[in-house]
């Protein structure tokens, strides 16, 4: 199944809903991810797109979980076309089961602090943040909504990690009544989510987002809105890097020339970047003349 996000309304609610079981692969092929990174890298990067599915074209939405777990910090970003990308700080972090036999996602990332910025193009960034509740990242988002942006919001998201460490299922959602919801259409939404199946088990038994909204909204009249093809994609290029390489200072460019090449890897892709020392003699000559222009 393609990884896809659907946008869907009914009487006084909103919902999307999404599939991501590939780009979640691809950034656990991309990082190595351990079992418990996965998932918390998995759950992060479609809460993001989910998030990000509410904003207008060319904005984008970083969502970073900062706790003192041993995953360390776990970061997506992602665009309501519906490109995301993530990473975790210590993808190799290895923990026993939870109480519950599942992963341990929570004990994973800790407690501490999590933001969301939302990048509208203006001069500053928005970013509002609340204290991590579970670690579990979906009660997390669930109650960054409800604390930072006053939106009472139900998010459901779920990786299942197979024998082989990948995932053989991922998705997730975000379900908000509107403020002209009546409370019987409350209480029966309430009703609905006490009987779904988690949704990383809805998307291996071969639920698309139009079905898991479905079992969301079983009882309403359901208008579905859009459909988003979703995707693993980095902004990182060869050209940025060398951007980047081009506001160190000369000492530290020097230094990386004296090595004879250098290597630079992105941090959320994975990507490594290879400079000869050729390549860094001229940045080091167009650095010195575009500041000798200032």
């Amino acid at each position: 199944m393609k990884d896809h996000l659907v946008k869907a309304i009914a009487d006084g609610v909103r919902v999307y809903a999404a599939v991501t079981t590939n780009l979640v692969n691809e950034g656990i092929r991309r990082h190595e991810c351990y079992p418990v990174a996965s998932a918390a890298l998995g759950r992060t990067m479609t809460g993001a797109l989910l998030l990000a599915a509410n904003l207008k074209n060319k904005e984008c939405i970083t969502v970073k979980f900062c706790g003192d777990g041993p995953l360390g910090n776990v970061v997506a970003d992602a665009t309501p076309e519906g490109f995301v990308r993530g990473y975790v700080q210590h993808p190799h972090v290895d923990l026993p089961l939870n109480s519950k036999g599942k992963l341990d996602v929570g004990g994973g990332i800790g407690a501490g602090i999590v933001s969301v910025t939302r990048f509208t193009g203006l001069k500053d960034p928005i970013t509002g943040s609340c204290e991590i509740v579970t670690g579990e990242i979906a009660e997390d988002l669930t109650s960054y909504l409800y604390v930072s942006e006053q939106t009472p919001s139900s998010v459901g998201l779920g990786v299942l990690v197979d024998t082989d460490l990948k995932a053989a299922a991922a998705g997730g959602f975000i379900i908000q009544p509107l403020p002209d919801a009546s409370d019987e259409t409350i209480t029966k939404l309430e009703e609905n989510l006490k009987k779904i199946k988690p949704v990383s088990t809805m998307v291996h038994e071969g639920l698309d987002a139009r079905g898991i909204i479905a079992k969301l909204l079983d009882g309403f009249d359901i208008e579905y809105l859009t459909t988003t093809d979703l995707a693993f994609k980095c902004q990182c290029s060869k050209q940025r890097i060398e951007d980047m390489l081009m506001t160190l200072n000369k000492h530290d460019l020097q230094s990386l020339i004296d090595d004879g090449h250098a290597e630079v890897c992105c941090h959320f892709c994975g990507e490594k970047y290879q400079f000869t020392k050729e390549e860094l003699i001229a940045l080091l000559h167009v650095s010195e003349k575009l500041n000798s222009n200032k």
